[in-house]
C-alpha cells in the first residue's frame, strides 16, 4: 500500500447533515507500518460492506512525523473524523478540545464499553469524560534476534537481568560480530526505558504535570549508557540515530544492525514480518514491577466531526467487532474487549501474535500499578530527552550538563 494524498476536513465543510441513512464521508487517519495499513483497511472494507452508506477515506504514515501532521491539521479545526492516538498525545488533543467527547455514546452503549478491560477504558479517561477508547493493552518489550544469536552462540538474555548484565552481555555479542554488529540499541533517549528504570527504584516519571524524578536521576540515566558505550555494547551514534525515531522499518533488529531494540510488546508482529530472523521478547532490564498493563493505542473522534453518530459507531465496530479482532490480531495490542481476546487467543496460528500473548500473560502477575496517562506537553518533552540524549551519546554534552538542559526545558515543555 502507498500513503494516500492528505486531503482532510472535506466533511466538515458541508453545511447540512446527510438524511438518515444517506451517503457519509469520513477521514480516518492513523499510523503503522504496511503490515498494520493492510490490516487497518480489511477492517475498514468490513465497515463498508455492513453500513455501504457510509466512504471511508483512509489515510496513514509512519509513526515519524504523524504527531506533526496531526498538529497541523487540527490546529485549522480540521481534525480527522476518527484517527489513532496514544498516551503520548491524548491529554495534548483532549486539552485542546481536538476529541470529541465520546462519553454520551459509551452511556447509552452506541459505544460498549461493558467487556472491556477497567484500567484500559479509564485510561481513556481525562476530566471525567471518555476522549479516546483503547484499542487493546501492551506493555515494553526488548526484542532480540534469536536467529543472529544462534549463529554468533550467544544465549537469550533473560528476564530479570540488570542493565549492566545486559551491557556485559551485549559486549560479548559486540565482540562476536565482527566490527559490524553490535550488542544492543542505546535507549538513552527512549522515554519509556527511562520510566521503567525510574519505576524499578519505586520512583515515576510524572506527578501530574510536573517530573516526579531529579536532574541526579536523569544523570545517572546518561551514565549508565556512557558505560554502555564504553564496553562497546552498543553501536556508534550515528547508527543508533538510524532508530530513535521509533519506525518499525528503521529498527535495528530489522536492519541488521544490532541484537535488540527496545519496542512495545505488540510490536513483535510487524517486527517480524520485517525480517527473516526469528525474532523473541523479554521484559525491559530490572525488575518486572517497573512493567504495567498499559493501553497501547486508542481510537478518538474529532470535536468538529459532522457526524459523530459515525465516527461512535466506527469506533465501537474496531474494538468490539469479533470478525475485526482476527484481522487485527495483537498488532494494536491484546483487544480491550475480553471476550474477543479470549476468543483469538484460543484461535491464533501466528508465531509472533502467539509469542505476544504468552509474554504478555507471563508478565501479568509481575505488573506494578499504572500510572496516570503522561500529561500535556508530554509528546514534545519526549522530543526533548531524544535530542538532549543524543547529545550526549554523540559526546557533545557530559550527562551532568545534559541532565540540567532537559530540566531546564521541562519546565516550559509541561506548562505550555
Amino acid at each position: 500500500m502507498v500513503a494516500l494524498p492528505l486531503v482532510l476536513g472535506a466533511a466538515a465543510c458541508g453545511d447540512d447533515e446527510p438524511e438518515p441513512g444517506g451517503p457519509v464521508s469520513i477521514e480516518f487517519f492513523w499510523w503503522g507500518g504496511e503490515a498494520r495499513a493492510e490490516m487497518t483497511q480489511k477492517a475498514l472494507d468490513l465497515y463498508k460492506q455492513k453500513n455501504p452508506n457510509v466512504t471511508i477515506n483512509p489515510v496513514w504514515q509512519a509513526f515519524d512525523g504523524y504527531y506533526d501532521k496531526l498538529a497541523t491539521i487540527s490546529a485549522g479545526g480540521n481534525a480527522p473524523d476518527v484517527f489513532q492516538i496514544d498516551d503520548n498525545g491524548l491529554a495534548e488533543y483532549a486539552s485542546r478540545n481536538v476529541t470529541l467527547d465520546l462519553t454520551p455514546y459509551v452511556k447509552n452503549n452506541k459505544i460498549d464499553l461493558s467487556k472491556h478491560a477497567e484500567g484500559l477504558t479509564k485510561y481513556g479517561q481525562l476530566d471525567g469524560k471518555q476522549v479516546a477508547v483503547a484499542t487493546g493493552e501492551n506493555t515494553p518489550a526488548m526484542i532480540y534476534d534469536k536467529t543472529k544469536l544462534k549463529e554468533l552462540g550467544v544465549s537469550e538474555p533473560q528476564e530479570g537481568w540488570s542493565y549492566e548484565q545486559l551491557f556485559d552481555w551485549a559486549a560479548q555479542v559486540t565482540a562476536k560480530g565482527g566490527g559490524k554488529y553490535w550488542g544492543t540499541m542505546d535507549t538513552s533517549s527512549d522515554y519509556k526505558a527511562l520510566w521503567l528504570w525510574l519505576r524499578a527504584q519505586g520512583k515515576e516519571f510524572y506527578d501530574g504535570n510536573k517530573l516526579a524524578f531529579t536532574e541526579a536521576d536523569l544523570a545517572s540515566w546518561f551514565r549508565l549508557w556512557q558505560g554502555a558505550r564504553a564496553k562497546n555494547a552498543t553501536p556508534p551514534a550515528d547508527v543508533v540515530h538510524e532508530a530513535v525515531n521509533g519506525s518499525v522499518a528503521t529498527q535495528l533488529v530489522v536492519t541488521g544492525k544490532a541484537a535488540t531494540s527496545f519496542m512495545w510488546s505488540n510490536q513483535l508482529g510487524e517486527l517480524q514480518k520485517a525480517t527473516k530472523n526469528e525474532l523473541g521478547m523479554v521484559a525491559y532490564p530490572g525488575d518486572p514491577k517497573g512493567q504495567w498493563a498499559r493501553a497501547s493505542l486508542y481510537w478518538a473522534g474529532s470535536r468538529s466531526t459532522e457526524h459523530p453518530e459515525v465516527v461512535a459507531d466506527l469506533i465501537n465496530f474496531l474494538v468490539n467487532d469479533p470478525e475485526v479482532a482476527k484481522i487485527f490480531g495483537v498488532d494494536r495490542g491484546l483487544p480491550s474487549n475480553m471476550d474477543t481476546r479470549t476468543a483469538i487467543e484460543a484461535t491464533m496460528t501466528d508465531p509472533a501474535m502467539k509469542a505476544t500473548v504468552a509474554f504478555e500473560n507471563g508478565l501479568a502477575s509481575k505488573f506494578g500499578p499504572a500510572p496516570t496517562p503522561p500529561p500535556k506537553g508530554h509528546s514534545g518533552l519526549r522530543n526533548k530527552l531524544r535530542d538532549i540524549a543524543e547529545s550526549v551519546t554523540y559526546g557533545r554534552a557530559t550527562p551532568e550538563n545534559a541532565a540540567k538542559q532537559f530540566f531546564a526545558e521541562a519546565q516550559a515543555a509541561l506548562a505550555g
